[in-house]
């Protein structure tokens, strides 16, 4: 296939990279300055530009953009930010989608797009739910009309918090486990959507081949809740978890955003299981450890 990347130096852009040049893929990734290799291709989502010719015989477009959720704390101009960081783009390329015909579009969202989910299992027939996040993801989504007008696969990739070798959920929470400071966050019997970072990109590439369409849920097949989560961590890191962090910590630390990851989220990946997708990582201990072991 040749398929164009955007978001491409990102934690799961790099990866998925990598994973289609393996294959045997041809990729492009575009750029927001001029562009320095062979691969690369500027666009400027503001002024809803993509270099001349940079969808020619395109197969397929991914778009990963957006700013990081958890790096600041929330201010109206950074929530501000985080939106137009992913529905601007997503517009730019749902539009360059349609006028050059390419056949796929598979576009980045999350499973924030339920809110909390008192009970569960949720799968992507889950209605959208209450908050930032929530709000954040049917914007996002619905900027790919562009594309889905113009007779397009349009693919909600909803991904769950990744796990990586480094980055994602585990950089901030390895030094504190490394000191004996890990511990379960609030009451810990919220559910914490998961996903190990191989699992992503193979599902990523799997979307791309197959002939599926709309919401994907892009999480690990075996729910757990945060308590589970942060026992298992400090198995895999030989650390124990004895601490909580109370609700209020977190909101004084956190601000807005507490209130997030503070959500139970009890998702699954209806989708992909009923597709036939094989998971490499079946639990939370089988991914934690298998990061470990790294």
């Amino acid at each position: 296939m040749r398929v164009v990347v955007a978001g491409s130096s990102g934690l799961i852009g790099t990866a998925l990279v990598a994973k289609l040049r393996h294959d045997g893929d041809e990729v492009l990734r575009l750029v927001r300055r001029e562009p320095q290799a062979p691969d690369e291709r500027r666009w400027d989502p503001p002024s809803g530009t993509l270099q001349e010719g940079t969808l020619d015989g395109v197969d397929a477009v991914v778009n990963l953009c957006g700013a990081g959720v958890a790096d600041r704390r929330w201010t109206q101009a950074r929530k501000q930010m985080l939106l137009d960081s992913r529905v601007e783009p997503t517009e730019v390329l749902a539009a360059a989608v349609a006028e050059a015909g390419v056949p796929v579009l598979l576009n980045g969202s999350a499973v924030g797009y339920y809110g909390t989910i008192p009970a569960g299992p949720a799968d992507e027939d889950e209605p959208a739910g209450r908050g930032f996040l929530a709000e954040l993801c049917v914007r996002w989504e619905a900027a790919t009309a562009a594309a889905s007008a113009a007779g397009a696969r349009v693919v909600l990739a909803r991904t769950a918090q990744v796990l990586s070798p480094s980055g994602g959920l585990l950089g901030p929470l390895r030094p504190l486990f490394s000191l004996g400071l890990g511990g379960k966050l609030g009451s810990g019997r919220q559910y914490l959507p998961w996903i190990h970072l191989d699992d992503e990109v193979d599902a990523l590439v799997f979307l791309l081949r197959e002939d599926i369409s709309g919401p994907v849920n892009l999480v690990g097949p075996s729910p757990a809740t945060n308590a589970e989560f942060t026992r298992a961590f400090g198995r895999a890191r030989n650390r124990p978890a004895l601490f909580r962090v109370p609700k209020v910590a977190l909101q004084v630390a956190l601000g807005e955003f507490a209130e997030e990851i503070l959500r139970s989220q009890h998702v699954v990946p209806r989708v992909l299981q009923d597709h036939g997708f094989a998971f490499r990582h079946d639990t939370v201990d089988d991914a934690l450890a298998a990061l470990e072991q790294r």
